[in-house]
C-alpha cells in the first residue's frame, strides 16, 4: 500500500471517528422514569414546571410544612426517601418532595445556561409562597444542603428549622477544607469506592465532548433523553461511593437530569460569598453525617463553624446515602429534632 492510500485511509478513519462522536447518539440500557402516582405540578413565574409529591398531615396539629431538597444537582426524589419520611405527616406536618428544575418529573429547560444556583433558589422561594405557610422546615440532602444554605442567606425568615444530611461545601467552595483531617474521636471511615472511580468508569469520549460543548457554548449537543440516560449509568457508578461497602448499592432508576447537574455545578463559582451572614442566623440546624460519608469532613465542619445554632450527629455504619443506610436511626434523629422540644442527646458542637 503506497503512502497516498495510507493517508486517505487515515483521513477516512478520522472522519468516521468524528462522525461517531458528533452525530451518532449514545444508547444506554437504563430503566426509564415512570410518573409516580399522585404527582402534581407547580407552574412557577420563573418559567419552571415542577413535579412534586405531597404527603398530607394525618394529625390535627398544625405544624410547619416540611420540604425535602434532593441531592445532585440534577438528582430526583426517590421512592425510598418518601417511604422513610412519610411518618412525619403523623406529627402534623405536610411533607413536600419536589424534583428540582431539569430533573425527575420537572421540565427540562431549552436554554441550559438557565440552570444556576440562583434559579434553584428562586424556584424554592416561590414554592414556599405557593405552600402558603409562614415558615417551613427544610431537609436537604448533599447538594440540597447547599441550596438550603443559599436560601437562608437571602430568606432566613421563611425557615423554622433545617436538617442537613451529608452536606457538600458552603458556596463558593473553600478548597482548603478538602484536606482537613477529622478528629479521631468521630471514628470516620472512607467508603470503599470513590467518585473519581465512578467517573472514570462511566464517562466516554462522546459524553466528554458533550460536557465540554455545554460549558463552552451553553447549548445542547445531544438530546436531554440521551444525556439523562447516560446520567443514570453515571449515577449507578457514583452511588457505589455512597455506601460503606460498594456492594450495598442498588440498581439506579432513570430520571435524573444531566444538563441541570453540570450547568448548576458550573454556576457554583458565580455564587457571591455571603458566609458572614450565617453567623447572624440562629435557625436550629441539625447536621447528619454517615460514618463513611464520601463528602470531605472539612465541608461538614464549616457548617458547624459558621452556624451558631448547629449540631452534629454521626450515624454509624452508614455512608452518604443515609435514607437507605441506617434508616431507622436516620428517621429517629429527624423526628426528635423537629418535635418540640428538640432533643439534643448525642449532638456535638466539637
Amino acid at each position: 500500500m503506497n503512502a497516498g492510500r495510507i493517508i486517505i485511509l487515515i483521513i477516512l478513519m478520522v472522519l468516521l471517528a468524528i462522525t461517531w462522536v458528533f452525530f451518532i447518539p449514545g444508547k444506554y440500557d437504563v430503566q426509564a422514569l415512570v410518573e409516580r402516582k399522585g404527582t402534581e405540578y407547580w407552574e412557577l413565574s420563573t418559567g419552571s414546571r415542577i413535579g412534586y409529591y405531597k404527603v398530607e398531615s394525618t394529625s390535627g396539629d398544625a405544624s410547619s410544612p416540611i420540604i425535602y431538597l434532593h441531592g445532585g444537582p440534577g438528582g430526583m426524589i426517590k421512592d425510598e426517601i418518601i417511604e422513610v419520611l412519610k411518618p412525619l405527616s403523623e406529627l402534623g406536618h405536610d411533607v413536600y418532595f419536589y424534583d428540582q428544575i431539569g430533573s425527575g418529573h420537572s421540565v427540562r429547560l431549552d436554554h441550559i445556561r438557565e440552570y444556576t444556583v440562583a434559579r434553584h433558589v428562586a424556584d424554592l422561594k416561590e414554592i414556599i409562597e405557593k405552600i402558603n405557610s409562614e415558615k417551613v422546615i427544610i431537609i436537604g440532602h448533599s447538594w440540597g444542603c447547599l441550596l438550603a444554605i443559599n436560601f437562608i442567606q437571602h430568606h432566613p425568615e421563611k425557615v423554622e428549622k433545617i436538617i442537613l444530611e451529608g452536606p457538600g461545601p458552603v458556596l463558593p467552595v473553600n478548597q482548603t477544607l478538602m484536606s482537613e483531617v477529622p478528629p479521631d474521636s468521630l471514628n470516620l471511615r472512607k467508603p470503599e469506592r470513590s467518585n473519581e472511580e465512578g467517573n472514570r468508569k462511566a464517562y466516554n469520549l462522546r459524553m466528554r465532548l458533550i460536557q465540554k460543548w455545554a460549558y463552552l457554548f451553553k447549548s445542547k449537543l445531544a438530546s436531554d433523553r440521551e444525556v439523562d440516560d447516560f446520567f443514570t449509568v453515571l449515577n449507578e457508578e457514583l452511588s457505589k461511593s455512597t455506601f460503606c461497602k460498594s456492594e450495598q448499592a442498588k440498581k439506579y432508576k432513570g430520571g435524573s437530569g444531566y444538563y441541570s447537574h453540570i450547568m448548576t455545578v458550573r454556576s457554583f463559582k458565580e455564587v457571591e460569598d455571603k458566609r458572614e451572614k450565617l453567623g447572624g442566623i440562629h435557625i436550629p440546624v441539625l447536621i447528619l453525617r454517615g460514618q463513611c460519608d464520601n463528602q470531605k469532613w472539612g465541608f461538614a465542619k464549616e457548617y458547624l463553624d459558621l452556624l451558631p445554632n448547629s449540631h452534629l450527629v454521626i450515624i454509624e455504619n452508614t455512608g452518604h446515602d443515609l435514607a437507605t443506610g441506617n434508616k431507622d436511626r436516620y428517621y429517629e434523629l429527624i423526628e426528635d429534632f423537629i418535635s418540640p422540644p428538640a432533643r439534643t442527646k448525642g449532638y456535638s458542637r466539637l
